[in-house]
């Protein structure tokens, strides 16, 4: 096997006791880059193995954030499957849990348990506030942590109701942290460091990928408003409103601000001196957006776009996801991969959106069915001396 076709993270150990979203996309990463993940379940299954779309028994949801795992089924209030899971942890080089704050600790699997024993063991905890202070005991899913980090104060229109974002954005983040973390730890574990452990609460990571609106605080004074689609520092930067739907485009500085105006045919806004820095287009988008939507109500919204790509402007239609996976650039960077899932249902993926030297990486088509790996896991850990 030549260096090239090794994964980053091959010989790599990882046991995972997590369910729905944020652990177990972290464990996806640490599986797509190579390393063996065994996923303890509870007897019933990760509560995400019910949710739809379900076929032939098997959720599409769970197939997407789990692929490349072994499946362990166990009752960790049972003592002999605490033991075997203990086992399983102490053969491994990372633990990842997704728990309330204490949950482990109770069933005798906590890092107060682990430590003393394998120092080297690196144990990635994620939950809804961190393992200490005053909201740690409380549980939160990617809605309450959107709510309580100040995502949703600035998601939607400016006069609309609180809402959301439409990817749950607080769980994956906090995944793509612990994953990231735990790859800077095994570097230093290989290195000859200690192993140890790793908190990652969701609550903070959604509020630390708020870079720029807690700047915009910490300048100001001031709460970043709703702004819909538009940008609180740069126009015409958002949504408008063409002849037969809405398109996007993004003029973030004072060239393509020109090469905007001369696409529209309205030279004269140049020389507006409401609109004569990017800063000063900030302020009166609204008196922009009325300008310019007058102009794009004469032609179709693939005509603008067209229009503004020759001109170097970057733009883009408002994609369904059926038309971002349509996109040339996205067949040809390989995203959309067929699989099969337990019980014959053929069906599509993205797989991993990175390149290593220049190539795709290869993820495993493997989806675990519930506790599939469970006795010949265990049969393993028997054999060794």
């Amino acid at each position: 096997m030549n260096a090239h076709s090794v994964k980053p993270l091959e010989g790599v150990k990882v046991v995972e006791f997590c369910q729905v979203a944020a652990g177990p996309f972290c464990g996806m990463l640490l599986a797509d880059y190579g390393a063996e993940v065994i996923k303890v379940e509870p007897p019933e299954g990760d509560a995400m193995r019910q949710w739809p779309p379900v076929a032939n028994g098997y959720s599409e949801n769970f197939a997407s954030i789990n692929r490349g795992k072994q499946s362990v089924a166990l009752d960790l209030k049972d003592p002999a499957s605490r033991d075997f899971a203990r086992a399983l942890a102490l053969e491994a080089d990372v633990l990842i849990e997704n728990n309330r704050p204490g949950v482990m600790a109770r069933l005798g699997l906590g890092w107060d348990w682990f430590g003393p024993r394998k120092p080297s063991l690196i144990y990635c905890s994620i939950s809804a506030f961190g393992q200490a202070g005053p909201r740690s005991a409380e549980g939160g899913f990617d809605l309450t942590i959107q709510a309580a980090s100040g995502v949703m104060s600035v998601t939607g229109e400016p006069d609309g109701a609180p809402v959301k974002c439409g990817v749950p954005l607080s769980d994956f983040a906090s995944g793509l942290y612990a994953a990231f973390t735990i790859a800077a730890k095994i570097a230093q574990v290989r290195s000859g460091g200690p192993g140890g452990t790793i908190d990652v609460p969701m609550f903070a990571t959604t509020l630390a990928i708020a870079a720029l609106q807690t700047s915009e605080y910490f300048g100001t004074g001031k709460n970043p408003r709703k702004l819909g689609s538009a940008h609180p520092r740069n126009a015409p930067y958002q949504a408008y409103r063409a002849a037969d739907g809405f398109f996007a485009i993004a003029a973030g500085n004072q060239k393509l601000w020109q090469s905007v105006c001369d696409v529209v045919g309205m030279p004269e806004l140049v020389a507006d001196a409401r609109f004569a820095s990017t800063t000063l287009r900030a302020q009166n988008q609204g008196a922009l957006k009325d300008l310019l939507e007058a102009k794009f109500a004469t032609a179709g919204a693939a005509s603008w776009l067209a229009k503004f790509r020759d001109a170097g402007v970057p733009g883009a239609p408002i994609n369904g996801y059926a038309e971002a996976l349509a996109d040339p650039q996205a067949v040809f960077l390989g995203l959309e991969q067929p699989v099969t899932l337990p019980g014959g249902r053929v069906t599509r993926t993205v797989g991993c959106p990175i390149r290593l030297d220049g190539a795709a990486v290869a993820v495993s088509k493997r989806y675990p069915a519930l506790g599939e790996d469970t006795e010949a896991l265990r049969e393993s850990l028997e054999e060794k001396p």
